[in-house]
């Protein structure tokens, strides 16, 4: 047997271009929204208890939707789809709750005025992140590993 015969060809990385600067984005996002929940946690849960559960839940999804979108699996393809798709949901019911009633959210989430924290990156980037899982789905040989 020679070497080539017992070598399997490494798969094509199905993250490139817009991807990795997505997978990027993902992965800055989740240390910034783990990093503010962990203070937020630490020095004052008790003044916004909602609020900061809220913050290191967002931060949570980030994390998962990163290594979602770096992974080459069907499950994680799907991880990735109901990750960000919570993500979206998330954003789009605190940023609404949080103009219609800001009683409920007096300290700022990640998803608080649907992200204009985080200048509005947690409401765009779930969009891209569906629109790129659509342009790359998950390949049969992928979906087989």
């Amino acid at each position: 047997m020679t070497q080539s015969d017992s070598e399997t060809p490494a798969p094509s990385s199905r993250v490139s271009g817009i991807g990795r600067l997505l997978i990027a984005v993902y992965g800055v996002l989740a240390l910034a929204a783990t990093g503010r929940s962990f203070v937020q946690i630490v020095r004052a849960f008790d003044e916004a208890p909602l609020a900061y559960t809220l913050s290191a839940l967002a931060a949570v999804v980030y994390i998962v939707a990163t290594v979602a979108l770096v992974k080459r699996s069907a499950l994680w393809y799907r991880i990735a789809w109901i990750t960000i798709s919570f993500e979206l949901l998330g954003v789009l019911v605190v940023g609404t709750l949080s103009l219609v009633d800001p009683a409920l959210f007096q300290h700022a989430t990640v998803w608080s005025v649907y992200g204009s924290g985080y200048l509005f990156i947690p409401l765009v980037l779930p969009l891209l992140g569906m629109w790129w899982l659509r342009r790359h789905p998950v390949t049969l040989a992928e979906a087989r590993a």
